[in-house]
């Protein structure tokens, strides 16, 4: 394998480049933990829902009609290229 000065440098840094020399740390082992069941998944959902900062109908109107307004904008602007550049087309093909 070809290495250049730089990637050797940081090696020999690190300590990388005598393998038998690094030292190893031993992995901890994985937590093992029984199947949450149907009952203690559904009550675990439940209190993470009540963290969550829920938008109040004010807002969710006010976000919707800026959707719709928005779609409707894009549609629009959609259309209206598209509706022109057929135009364009047939005028140059027809």
């Amino acid at each position: 394998m070809a290495m250049n000065r730089q990637t050797k440098r940081l090696m020999q840094k690190q300590g990388s480049d005598r393998p038998g020399q690094q030292q190893r740390r031993p992995q901890p082992a994985p937590v093992q933990r029984e199947k949450a069941g149907p009952r203690e998944f559904f009550a675990e959902v439940k209190g993470e829902l009540r963290k969550v900062a829920w938008p109040t109908r004010k807002e969710v109107v006010n976000s919707t009609i800026v959707v719709l307004i928005a779609v409707i904008v894009m549609t629009s602007l959609i259309f209206g290229f598209d509706y022109v550049s057929s135009k364009f087309v047939l005028f140059l093909f027809d």
